[in-house]
């Protein structure tokens, strides 16, 4: 349960961004809430080894670094998802899943993205461990070994270009792919093995990733299996703010304050768009809870 009802930054979303942010706004002594569950960051099931000064660690070790440091600097966590939010006044309200109703001065939306998934047996169960959802983030863990990408649109065809940079064999499974002239005669010059009009069926294996399983009845043993199906943003709660979006309604469209055209609303990390990497979305968060504690000193008092 919060300890107030009344907050100077509420920041929605416990990922890397979100974290920063608090780390940075309740520096500037204001009251800050971080809501959101740490297990829904994708940063959770990952390890990091492109972070300067850092090295194969653990996300999820990062990530509880990142809460205690952000509690240690005065925040406040609350490991619960938003259900309402929207203007009140000159402020904001706050509705969370357990029906607590909070006002804050200004928001961070860092909720990060939601990957579009398979839907198969073993896409779950093997996140982390040959499951990605990331070709950019993760390809350098699989330098020589087998791997297949999943997909047809421009992320699937051009992650799957990557991997033969990093992957002893790299296998497109496909419908067909739909993606430009240029891109197609690269994918049909390359030593990407297309599977054309196929379907996964299952992800196979025990401790990790160790084959998938197609519709058709064949298998194809793999390490890692990167599912390059697109990102949906979660927009439902910037929508109803009346923030603004890109031309594809993906992403959250911000200033390089991380301002959004709504007086008092910021975002930052993956909800504004790619490339998918911690190093931009720890940027962000900085700029954001900064940005978000000065407008909040300047706003005025609850009633």
């Amino acid at each position: 349960m919060p300890n107030s009802v009344n907050y100077d930054v509420v920041i929605l979303g416990t990922g890397p961004a979100g974290l920063q942010a608090a780390i940075h706004a309740a520096r500037k002594k204001v009251s800050v809430l971080v809501m959101g569950k740490e297990t829904k960051s994708s940063l959770f099931h990952a390890h990091v080894e492109n972070f300067c000064s850092l090295f194969n660690v653990a996300g999820e070790d990062m990530l509880n670094v990142g809460r205690q440091q952000a509690v240690n600097f005065g925040a406040e966590l609350l490991e619960e998802d938003v259900l309402k939010v929207g203007p009140d006044g000159v402020f904001y309200k706050i509705v969370t899943e357990s029906g607590f109703e909070l006002q804050s001065k200004s928001l961070i939306i860092a909720t990060g993205t939601t990957r579009n998934k398979l839907g198969v047996f073993g896409e779950k169960e093997l996140l982390g461990r040959g499951v990605s959802y990331c070709v950019e983030c993760d390809a350098n863990f699989y330098k020589g070994e087998d791997v297949a990408v999943v997909g047809s649109a421009s992320a699937a065809v051009s992650g799957a270009l990557t991997m033969l940079d990093y992957a002893g064999s790299v296998h497109l499974i496909c419908g067909k792919p739909d993606v430009t002239e240029a891109l197609k005669e690269q994918l049909r010059n390359s030593q990407v093995i297309v599977h054309e009009d196929a379907k996964v069926k299952d992800i196979i294996g025990q401790d990790s990733v160790e084959a998938v399983s197609l519709e058709d009845g064949s298998t194809i043993s793999v390490k890692g299996v990167f599912i390059e199906l697109g990102a949906k943003g979660i927009m439902e709660l910037a929508t109803h703010l009346g923030v603004q979006l890109d031309d594809e309604m993906k992403y959250i469209q911000t200033n390089k304050k991380m301002e959004t055209n709504v007086a008092g609303v910021f975002a930052a990390g993956d909800i504004c768009g790619p490339p998918w990497q911690m190093a931009k979305a720890v940027g962000e968060g900085c700029v954001a809870g900064i940005g978000a504690a000065g407008y909040a000193k300047k706003a005025g008092k609850f009633a």
